[in-house]
């Protein structure tokens, strides 16, 4: 009997990165892009994403329940741990870079030398909680964290 596929994973398909679908999503600064590249985020089951943050901004802390994998696609990835953006916290990874994030660990991210693209892989569904609810940009009519 034959492994069942993953959802959106029953056929051969690439994706060149010029052909990207990059959409703003709800959770992040509006300036920030995120892509799904197979899967569905939504649903429980493995999914990949793309995130692109544009030169300067920052992610407030914030955790996921679930476990990620970050691969460093371009530029450099700053991220820190911690329940308080520090950026004395923030470790800089290059492109190429595979980074283990637990679910539920509190972390936050910075573009501070350049615009980044990061890829996640992990099983959803997806989710984002900021721990102060006021940098969440879906609770706000401004977008903190884009540029300040």
């Amino acid at each position: 009997m034959g492994r069942t596929h993953q959802p959106g994973q029953s056929e051969f398909k690439a994706t060149l990165p010029e052909n990207i679908d990059w959409k703003p999503f709800p959770a992040f600064p509006s300036s920030v892009r995120l892509a799904v590249v197979v899967g569905q985020p939504a649903e429980a089951a493995p999914y990949v994403i793309r995130v692109k943050v544009p030169s300067g901004v920052k992610l407030m802390p914030h955790s996921h329940p679930e476990d990620r994998v970050y691969t460093v696609i371009s530029g450099i990835f700053y991220i820190g741990l911690g329940d308080q953006f520090d950026g004395g916290k923030l470790q800089a990874y290059p492109p190429g870079s595979v980074i283990v994030l637990p679910g539920d660990t509190s972390h936050f991210h910075w573009a501070k030398s350049g615009e980044y693209v990061t890829q996640v892989t992990a099983i959803g569904p997806l989710g984002l909680e900021y721990l102060d609810p006021n940098d969440d940009p879906r609770n706000r009519g401004d977008h903190r964290g884009d540029r300040d």
